[in-house]
């Protein structure tokens, strides 16, 4: 039994060495899914003591990830973001927005968060919503004297909505990876990330109502005007009911959502006389650069997860921490601070391919809900809510670098100091999330 014992413990020991030699390996810059691969491929030898089973359990991660039917909603729903994108609805939606919310203290600000919030609904990457809403509403608050800092801190956390609003990459690598479906997923981040950006649109209006001069209101449209501008992005908004609203009523899988979805998309774009075949070079090229990245991670994650599932280190952690008898509240407000810390460092798919492996058993253990897939449907929206802090605080801070990118007048410490207050936002939609776990599980609920 000790000889039992310490073989267990060697085993766990290298399963802390690897995620050690993976930390180093992302802050030397190597990319995510080299870095799960390799970590994975050379922990497990040394774990199992043959390093032609490494190479085995390589070749089978790799044929396991790009073979799995499942995946195919990957590029699917990536390909439909991209033709509307270049179809140019980026813009018909913040002329929605703008037309709508321009008159109220920090108009301008909301519609950009509403813009971003539509727009992150097709395209579900945060970055490029980052670019895109920077390129349309920037030049407008300027012309408008919105105070920049304001400007650029909305612009960097509005972008960070598309990772929660469906369809969203994260959810469903992580209802993959927890074995959740990624329909209940999607279903599941709809009311989170609505009320998402009604914080924000709160905020915003709030702090320019005490400060005008931060984004004076703009000039009032005629009713006419407003409506006008809800044709422009009719077809969008039918899509996006089509695709959501065939998932809840059960007519189709997320895969066959996604494929009416990027077909859909294919026509909105024919429709408008937008789909040239500059842009359908363009968007065929980028889905193919995006899901093969996504995919990459997925195999490396794979490879890295069966490693630590040899070396124990999961079930260890989940052993210690049922016998620390700690609340699961005290648990979960851990695994969060966590989550904020790490996000700070490592993008967000990425963190969530490198702990859901670990947590998985301690989550599972959780009464807070009551039922396995309850729990993990929560906590994987919970998850992707709290991993959009990284996109807005250094020194990963991927967003605020895009829209400094394109705002290059205006100093990267300024873009920070405009989305910290957005932190705070986005830490208490989590702590509401903790508070009314219905408001992650009433639509699923009604599947």
């Amino acid at each position: 039994s000790g000889k039992g014992d310490d073989e267990a413990m060697s085993l766990t020991l290298i399963g802390v060495w690897g995620c050690i030699a993976l930390l180093i390996l992302l802050a030397l810059s190597m990319p995510v899914g080299f870095a799960l691969a390799l970590v994975g491929c050379f922990g497990y030898a040394m774990a199992i003591g043959d390093l032609s089973g490494a190479g085995h359990l390589l070749v089978s991660s790799c044929y396991e990830t790009f073979s799995k039917y499942d995946l195919s909603v990957i590029p699917l729903f990536i390909f439909m973001g991209q033709i509307l994108f270049h179809a140019g609805i980026s813009r018909r939606l913040y002329d929605m927005a703008y037309h709508w919310l321009s008159w109220l203290p920090g108009g301008l600000a909301m519609a950009t968060v509403g813009a971003c919030a539509a727009f992150g609904a097709i395209c579900g990457s945060g970055p490029a919503t980052a670019a895109t809403m920077a390129s349309v509403a920037l030049p407008e608050m300027r012309r408008r004297n919105y105070d920049m800092e304001l400007a650029t801190g909305t612009i960097a956390a509005g972008g960070s909505l598309g990772m929660l609003i469906p369809p969203s990459v994260v959810f469903i690598v992580y209802g993959i990876m927890a074995k959740v479906s990624p329909a209940k997923l999607f279903m599941a981040g709809v009311v989170p990330g609505l009320l998402q950006t009604l914080i924000f649109c709160v905020y915003i209006g709030i702090v320019c109502y005490r400060r005008p001069e931060l984004g004076p209101p703009g000039d009032p449209t005629t009713w006419k005007a407003k409506f006008r501008s809800l044709l422009g992005v009719i077809e969008t908004i039918v899509l996006f009911g089509v695709v959501m609203g065939g998932m809840f009523l059960g007519w189709f899988t997320p895969t066959e959502a996604a494929a009416i979805g990027a077909g859909a998309g294919l026509l909105v774009a024919l429709g408008r006389g937008a789909l040239t075949m500059d842009i359908l070079r363009k968007s065929v090229l980028e889905t193919l650069r995006t899901s093969c990245m996504v995919l990459i991670i997925i195999a490396g994650a794979t490879m890295f997860g069966r490693f630590l599932g040899v070396t124990n280190l999961p079930s260890a952690l989940a052993g210690a921490l049922v016998a620390s008898n700690l609340p699961e509240l005290v648990t979960l407000a851990i695994i969060m601070v966590g989550f904020i810390l790490a996000g700070c460092v490592i993008d967000a798919l990425a963190l969530v391919m490198l702990t859901i492996p670990i947590l998985l058993p301690v989550v599972e253990k959780f009464t807070l809900i009551g039922g396995r897939e309850p729990t993990l449907i929560w906590f994987g929206v919970l998850v992707v809510l709290i991993t959009q802090i990284g996109v807005i605080t250094p020194p990963v801070g991927v967003n605020v670098y895009v829209v400094g990118g394109i705002a290059r007048d205006i100093p990267l410490q300024k873009i920070f100091r405009g989305a910290f207050p957005f932190f705070w936002l986005i830490v208490l939609a989590s702590i509401l999330l903790v508070l009314f776990p219905q408001l992650a599980l009433w639509l699923p609920g009604k599947m």
